[in-house]
C-alpha cells in the first residue's frame, strides 16, 4: 500500500514537473548560438579597436562612428526581420542572418581601409538585427512551461559571446599591430559557419507553419519537440486558434486570410492598438529602454579605456582586467537562469534594477 502511494505521488509530482523535449532544447540551444555572435562582437570591438586606432590612425570621432553605429545598423536588420521571417520562415531569417555575420566578419578582418571595415560594420550590424529573429523561433519551438527557462539561452550567449571576444583580445593582443585586431574580428566568421550548417538541421516553425496552412507539417513537428501526444494536440489547437483556423480542421493543408498571417499587423500596433496590446507594447519598450539606459553597452565597448582611466596601464593588463568583466558577466546570467522560473520574471527584473 505504501509503495503504490510512494508511485502515485510520484506520478504527481512528473505532472507538475514539466520535462524538457531534449529536441527542443538542442533547438533553442543552436538559434540562440547566433546570440554569441553579437556579443563577440561587442565584446571583440573593445580591444580590436585599440589597435585598429592605431593602424589606420583614426581620431577619437572615427572612432566613436565605428563603435556606436551596428545599434543604427541593427535597428534597420531588426525592422525587416519581422516581414522576413513572415515571408521565408524563422530558421530562413536566422540562416540569412548567419551568412550575413560571415561575409561582416570576413570583411573587417581583411579590411585594407577604415571604409571597407566600415561596410563590413554595416553588413554585421544588419545581421544582427536579423539574429533577433531567433528569440521568436525559440518561444515558437519550445513547450510554454519551460518558455521561461528556454528564452534566457540567448542572454546567456550574448554573455558567453562577450566573453570570448575579451579572451581573443587577450589571445592575439601580442601579435603585430597590423594582424592583432584582423584575426580578433576574422574569428568570429567561423562560428557563424558551423551555426548556419547547424540551423539546416533545425524544423522550422510550428507556428509558421501553421501561419502557412501547412497543419501537417506544424503537427510533425510539435512531435519532435512536445513530451506527449497530448501536449501536441494542446499547443495545436492553440496555434490554430491564434491563426482564425476551426479546431475540427484536421486536413494538412488548408488557407489561411492574410490578417491571420501578420498583415497589417504594424499598424494595429502602432496606430490603433487595443488596451491590452498598449500595455503590453509600453510594458516592452520600456524594459529594453530601462536596459539600455543602465549604460551596460558602453561598460562593455569601452572597458579597456575605463580600466586605463582608472589607472591601468599596458594592452596586456587592460584586456585581461576586460576579460574578468566578461567572467562576472557570463556566471551572473547563468544564476539567473537557474532562479527564473523559481522567482519569476518581473521580480528577478526589480532585483537586478535596484542593485
Amino acid at each position: 500500500m505504501g509503495d503504490e502511494k510512494a508511485h502515485i505521488d510520484q506520478s504527481n509530482d512528473d505532472r507538475k514537473k514539466p520535462k524538457r523535449s531534449r529536441f527542443a532544447f538542442g533547438c533553442a540551444f543552436l538559434s540562440s548560438a547566433m546570440f554569441s555572435l553579437l556579443g563577440y562582437d561587442a565584446g571583440v570591438m573593445s580591444g580590436a579597436v585599440i589597435f585598429i586606432q592605431q593602424n589606420f590612425s583614426l581620431s577619437d570621432v572615427q572612432v566613436e562612428i565605428m563603435m556606436g553605429i551596428m545599434n543604427l545598423y541593427s535597428i534597420i536588420g531588426a525592422a525587416a526581420a519581422g516581414r522576413t521571417s513572415d515571408l521565408i520562415g524563422r530558421r530562413y531569417t536566422i540562416l540569412l542572418a548567419s551568412v550575413m555575420l560571415f561575409a561582416g566578419s570576413l570583411l573587417m578582418g581583411l579590411a585594407p581601409n577604415y571604409a571597407v571595415l566600415m561596410l563590413g560594420r554595416f553588413v554585421a550590424g544588419v545581421a544582427i538585427g536579423f539574429a533577433v529573429n531567433a528569440s521568436v523561433y525559440i518561444s515558437e519551438i519550445v513547450p510554454a512551461a519551460s518558455r521561461g527557462f528556454f528564452c534566457t539561452f540567448p542572454e546567456a550567449f550574448v554573455n558567453f559571446g562577450i566573453l570570448l571576444g575579451f579572451v581573443s583580445n587577450f589571445a592575439f593582443s601580442n601579435l603585430p599591430e597590423h594582424l592583432g585586431w584582423r584575426f580578433m574580428l576574422a574569428l568570429g566568421a567561423i562560428p557563424a559557419a558551423l551555426i548556419g550548417i547547424g540551423i539546416l538541421f533545425m524544423p522550422e516553425s510550428p507556428r509558421w507553419l501553421v501561419l502557412q496552412g501547412r497543419l501537417g507539417e506544424a503537427k510533425r513537428v510539435l512531435s519532435r519537440v512536445s513530451d506527449s501526444e497530448s501536449e501536441v494536440e494542446l499547443r495545436l489547437a492553440d496555434i490554430k486558434a491564434a491563426a482564425g483556423i476551426p479546431d475540427h480542421c484536421n486536413d494538412d493543408v488548408v488557407q489561411v486570410t492574410k490578417e491571420s498571417r501578420g498583415g497589417g499587423v504594424w499598424k494595429e500596433l502602432i496606430l490603433h492598438p487595443t488596451p491590452s496590446v498598449r500595455r503590453v507594447l509600453i510594458a516592452a519598450v520600456g524594459v529594453h529602454f530601462v536596459q539600455q539606459s543602465s549604460g551596460i553597452d558602453t561598460v562593455v565597448l569601452y572597458s579597456p579605456r575605463i580600466f586605463k582611466t582608472a589607472g591601468i596601464n599596458g594592452n596586456t593588463a587592460l584586456l585581461g582586467a576586460t576579460m574578468a568583466v566578461g567572467f562576472v558577466k557570463t556566471s551572473s546570467i547563468l544564476v539567473a537562469m537557474l532562479f527564473l522560473d523559481k522567482i519569476g520574471r518581473r521580480r528577478l527584473l526589480l532585483i537586478t534594477l535596484g542593485e
